[in-house]
């Protein structure tokens, strides 16, 4: 019996601090609980994103299934519709990421290799020719090509120093 009397006592004690100190204590509950919710949504959004991940997975593999085992009389447009119907219900933001995603082909890669533009540097006040991605080509010229591009760029050159010190003061 007086080990009871004492447990009771305890319990006492701890709910006259309980009391006294209650709102503090409050707040940090809620604030656990709070972590706890936001950390099981964010599983539930990662398994979700993972189902959609493995359902286009399946769907990818079904195409290419029915793609192989199509006859050679089966037109490319009646198998590009039923490839579309099919791909409907994989949502479009996920297909477009996945694309992203993938390796460039050597076709995709050389086409846009392919392009050379010509683009003007305003601090020198010369036309550089990019290649692709930014890769510099020198563009042969005659003689006087040359030195008439050098006069341009010095006059370009100048103008852009001109228009740096007024804009300073």
């Amino acid at each position: 019996m007086g080990k009871e009397k004492s447990k009771k006592r305890k319990r006492s004690a701890e709910s006259s601090e309980d009391s006294s100190s209650s709102s503090s204590t409050d707040c940090t509950r809620e604030k656990k609980k709070l972590r706890k919710l936001k950390k099981k949504l964010r599983k539930e959004q990662k398994k979700t994103e993972k189902a959609l991940q493995k359902k286009l997975k399946k769907e990818k593999k079904k195409l290419k299934k029915k793609r192989r085992s199509k006859s050679s009389s089966c037109s490319r447009d009646d198998a590009f519709k039923k490839g579309a119907d099919e791909a409907a219900d994989i949502p479009l933001e996920l297909m477009e990421k996945s694309k992203a995603m993938a390796p460039m082909t050597k076709e995709e890669w050389e086409k846009r290799q392919s392009i050379v533009r010509r683009v003007l540097d305003e601090e020198s006040g010369r036309y550089r020719l990019i290649k692709g991605d930014g890769e510099v080509l020198e563009e042969i010229v005659s003689r006087d090509r040359h030195k008439q591009i050098n006069r341009q760029a010095t006059q370009a050159d100048g103008a852009f120093f001109q228009a740096q010190t007024v804009y300073k003061h």
